[in-house]
């Protein structure tokens, strides 16, 4: 791999303070990844403010957004991973006025999850947040899916209209409903002839033939619905453009706008010669097309591939693509000097969710409860590459990774958790990892970990019983949230055969062998998967292509599982 880096793990966070160098436009917030407008105290509270975010990856989206006209801050996560609800929540509190915050989402699990957490937290402080979610992929149309279609490069257009809506002074309830009205006149399509190469992985997300391309895909790596030969540019065009008008609703008057985006690897040439044939097509097909746009809106890394938005327009919608945007990254936006970004960094105040911690462990149990804890973060530091390559196969490719920064930051903050007590560790351990894990699995470990410590408190005990409910509970917590249940190839694979084993023999005699027994079962509900059709998170928008494969959420669950109870029934 031949990246312009220094070392992998310091990409996001050196990408931010180089972004704030070519953008003099904004300033980061103290303790997150978070950009937001440089000058947002002067918007005061006569607008909307508008965020939005997601990993990393996809530059220029969504940082080269901020500005007037368009977002007020963007939350940037690890790449390819959904920032947590955290930054998310510390972004809101950073830019929100008396008009309220919108949110506007792309349609992924991690990214509807953190947003939709961080929103509620918002929304409990007295802040007005409302939430437009961008799904406008079409390659999956037709296909029953839980998690419903992505969201795709469409979402800049969406950037770019409520932006200059808010500068209009349009309410928060307005706002969302242009918004969402706006999503519905949205069509987006991908094609790809090579997968990206994430810095933090170092290989590519998938393979292609010489003769192969990858059409209708997801931009964090994941494969496309179909693969097919190669095609010319202009049939190719015509391909995309087929799909997108058999699925899109672009009003009576047939007036559109066209983006048409590259991926990361295509040349400025390439964009022309699909131009040059997009435009008749759809002149063709009776549409007049009212403004086209090309360029790099929103990527996937060094994906070799394009996609093509179309937005269905009126005066309205033409009046604020047209306005005036300091954004640097929207086509024609103002240019200005480079700017030290050490000036500009902004503290926050009371934005953290705070975390419980104690003094360590002062007892024996303390101690052993700590042993487990490390046991479970070095099994899982240990399997990184094999949770990597399960991740690559049937998913984005990053679970590894993320599992592993988690456990070293677990490993870094354990001392400081009330390990004498059973219920606030888990709760400790909660926070830690919907902050330090992100994606989708960041804020279901959280609350799966939260609600655990709260039942086993309201109980009052921590028998065998009273651990088997407070799992229990867990689990259902995760399936609230997330929407998972039991046989949907998720994490639950592994933890519901578990939490069933505890509580068929809750009252056996040999602890031990109970827990042993319970952990064999989360390992055999976890290999169960690989013959489990996926119904929600990123592998489900491959279907049977991931069949014979375990899943790697469900996998990693019984790693740190044996790891941990092997240290707790010594």
């Amino acid at each position: 791999m031949k990246k312009f880096i220094n070392r992998p793990e310091d990409v996001v966070q050196e990408m931010l303070q180089g972004l704030m160098v070519l953008h003099p436009g904004s300033a980061a917030l103290l303790g997150h990844k978070v950009l937001v407008r440089a000058n947002k105290g002067q918007a005061a509270d006569r607008q909307v403010s508008v965020i939005s975010g997601g990993g990393s990856g996809h530059e220029p989206a969504h940082a080269g957004y901020i500005g007037e006209g368009m977002l007020s801050a963007a939350v940037v996560g690890e790449v390819f991973t959904s920032p947590s609800a955290d930054s998310v929540f510390a972004a809101i509190k950073a830019v929100a006025t008396k008009s309220g915050v919108l949110l506007v989402v792309k349609n992924y699990t991690g990214d509807r999850l953190n947003f939709g957490l961080a929103a509620e937290m918002a929304r409990s402080e007295g802040i007005s947040v409302d939430m437009v979610i961008v799904d406008d992929d079409v390659a999956l149309k037709g296909i029953e899916q839980a998690t419903g279609a992505r969201g795709l490069a469409g979402t800049i257009f969406i950037h770019k209209l409520m932006g200059a809506a808010a500068d209009e002074g349009k309410s928060l309830t307005e706002l969302a409903r242009v918004g969402r009205e706006a999503v519905g006149s949205l069509a987006t399509m991908g094609v790809s002839f090579s997968a990206g190469t994430s810095p933090t992985v170092g290989k590519p997300s998938f393979q292609l033939g010489e003769r192969e391309m990858e059409l209708g895909l997801g931009i964090h790596g994941e494969p496309g619905a179909t693969r097919t030969e190669l095609q010319p540019a202009d049939k190719l065009t015509e391909t995309l453009l087929t799909t997108i008008l058999k699925h899109g609703k672009f009003g009576d008057e047939k007036r559109v706008a066209v983006m048409l985006n590259n991926l990361g690897a295509v040349t400025e040439m390439e964009l022309a010669i699909v131009a040059r044939h997009a435009l008749p097509f759809l002149e063709d097909k009776g549409f007049t097309v009212e403004r086209i746009y090309a360029g790099t809106f929103l990527s996937s890394l060094d994906m070799a591939g394009i996609s093509i938005s179309v937005l269905g327009v009126n005066d309205e919608r033409q009046r604020w693509l047209d306005a005036a945007t300091s954004a640097p990254a929207w086509p024609n936006a103002l240019r200005q000097r480079p700017g030290n970004p050490e000036s500009r960094i902004a503290t926050l105040v009371d934005a953290k969710v705070n975390s419980p911690t104690g003094i360590g462990a002062q007892s024996e149990n303390g101690r052993k409860t700590e042993r487990a804890i490390d046991a479970a973060c070095q099994a899982l530091i240990a399997a990184k590459v094999e949770l990597t390559e399960m991740d690559r196969v049937t998913g984005d490719g990053d679970l590894g990774i993320s599992m592993e920064r988690a456990a070293r930051a677990v490993q870094n903050t354990v001392g400081s958790y009330p390990l004498d007590e059973a219920p606030a560790t888990l709760k400790a351990l909660g926070h830690t990892l919907q902050r330090e894990l992100g994606g989708s699995s960041g804020p279901l470990y959280g609350v799966f970990f939260l609600r655990c410590g709260s039942v086993l408190e309201s109980a009052g005990a921590t028998g065998l019983a009273n651990w088997a409910d407070s799992l229990d509970q867990g689990c259902r917590a995760i399936s609230e949230l997330g929407g998972a249940k039991s046989g949907d190839r998720s994490m639950l694979d592994a933890l519901d055969p578990l939490v069933k084993a505890l509580k068929e023999s809750v009252n056996g005699d040999n602890f031990g062998k109970t827990i042993m027994n319970a952990v064999e079962a989360a390992e055999r509900g976890a290999e169960a998967t690989a013959t489990m059709k996926p119904r929600v998170g990123r592998s489900s928008y491959l279907g049977d292509r991931v069949l014979g494969h375990p899943d790697p959420g469900a996998k990693a669950v019984a790693i740190w599982l044996r790891a941990a109870c092997e240290i707790l029934v010594e």
